[in-house]
């Protein structure tokens, strides 16, 4: 489910007082491949809900140049939504989620282990209320820029 950052954050206060374990992670998730899928399965296993944070179009083109992203943030957002292990989804235009995680203050931060736990944007918010950081490891062979590239070579070599 797609829901505004404040409701989200609403949300999440109340799974906590069930006891609920929140998991955070984010990215700008630009063309789902098999790489966001074991990503995602990987950081729904860390606990009870699975919160992403995910990029708009704004911050993505900051982030990655300005012929990205390639599909639109809504679109980009539901899709993530609808992939099994993820609960609830949200758009965040700030270049980080550092806010977005002081918002949501989930237990558990996860990256992908392309990903060194001194650039882990959030980090120290989610240890300073106890939580932890996990980096998950990295499915290789598996991005965005490779389906690109790979796209590229089939479809537009000579």
């Amino acid at each position: 489910m797609v829901l505004e950052r404040r409701l989200l954050a609403e949300v999440c206060r109340q799974l906590r007082v069930h006891g609920k374990r929140i998991v955070f992670t984010n990215g700008c998730f630009d063309l789902l491949h098999l790489g966001h899928v074991r990503y995602l399965e990987s950081a729904r296993q860390l606990g009870d809900i699975l919160v992403v944070g995910v990029n708009t179009d704004t911050s993505v083109r900051h982030l990655k140049g300005m012929l990205r992203p390639l599909r639109p943030e809504g679109e980009r957002a539901a899709l993530v939504a609808a992939l099994k292990p993820v609960d609830f989804v949200t758009l965040f235009e700030e270049e980080t989620p550092e806010s977005l995680i002081a918002e949501l203050r989930p237990d558990v931060l996860v990256k992908g282990g392309d990903y060194a736990r001194e650039h882990i944007a959030g980090a120290d918010l989610v240890e300073s209320w106890g939580g932890t950081v996990v980096i998950v490891p990295y499915v290789k062979g598996y991005s965005t820029t490779a389906v690109v590239e790979d796209i590229l070579r089939r479809y537009c070599s000579p």
